[in-house]
């Protein structure tokens, strides 16, 4: 009943979450964020299937261990696995929905972010003279 999953070691976000607000930068985080919850929700699926597979298996092994007669309290003991295994099934499946769910979300903003600034950034990347500063026209 062992995992091939193995924790990440990198320790680094997909995107720094910094001050940089560039089209192109935004546009490259939310590609970043999209992709790193695209794996994320396949590999908690991955794991939901493991684990799902083991609850399975440790019910079976209750089951032999009660028809070879052993103590009742091994049977219960395991069992109690295999429903906590089931239990955390469901909430990796809950947890694999909403990682789904983010990454639709953040390929969606960045359709969005593209639809909405890109033209402009076009402009704005292909002409010669400086730009005026955020805010210059409020004034």
């Amino acid at each position: 009943m062992s995992s091939d999953l193995a924790p990440r070691t990198t320790g680094t976000a997909p995107a720094p979450a910094d001050g940089d607000n560039r089209y192109k930068a935004v546009q490259n985080k939310l590609d970043k964020l999209g992709k790193a919850m695209d794996d994320a929700t396949l590999e908690l699926q991955s794991l939901r299937r493991s684990m799902q597979a083991n609850a399975t298996r440790t019910e079976n092994v209750a089951r032999d261990i009660e028809n070879a007669g052993l103590d009742g309290k091994f049977v219960e003991t395991t069992n109690l696995v295999s429903v906590a295994l089931g239990g955390a099934a469901v909430q990796v499946k809950r947890l694999c929905d909403t990682a789904q769910e983010t990454a639709d979300l953040t390929h969606e903003t960045k359709s969005t972010h593209s639809k909405l600034y890109g033209a402009l950034d076009d402009i704005r990347s292909n002409r010669r003279e400086k730009t005026p500063r955020p805010g210059f026209f409020d004034r």
